[in-house]
């Protein structure tokens, strides 16, 4: 049951359905008891984050991807058949681009990362799975 919830929380975070992964992947986090938990909790505080900057939060955004990554450093370059370092760099370079900007902005920030526009440089994280 935990692969199968988990496969459905990397598919809710690619979706952009950071709420809903949360949920999922905070299933799976409070039952586990050994060192996978870091791994479980360092992705859904960057979904947290991701949720949190949709909703024009930037301090909650910044505050929940830095505390993200951090967890999940430990668990580089793969883990559980996910790319790690990948999405790592993605998650740092949102978060490092979010540090550079009027936290005020934060509303056009968010559409521009919604609309996945091809011309923006910065793009929510991504969540590669390796075969």
């Amino acid at each position: 049951m935990t692969t199968e919830n988990f496969l459905e929380g990397i598919r809710q975070f690619n979706k952009q359905e950071f709420y809903a992964c949360h949920d999922t992947l905070e299933s799976i986090w409070i039952e586990t008891i050994d060192l996978d938990k870091y791994f479980y909790q360092g992705i859904l505080q960057i979904s947290v984050g991701c949720y949190h900057l949709i909703n024009n939060n930037w301090h909650g955004a910044v505050t929940s991807l830095g505390e993200g990554i951090k967890k999940l450093r430990n668990y580089q370059p793969t883990y559980k058949n996910v790319n790690i370092s990948q999405f790592l760099e993605e998650s740092e370079n949102l978060l490092m681009y979010l540090h550079n900007i009027n936290p005020d902005s934060i509303a056009e920030i968010s559409m521009v990362l919604i609309s996945n526009a091809k011309d923006s440089p910065y793009k929510f994280p991504y969540i590669k799975m390796l075969l």
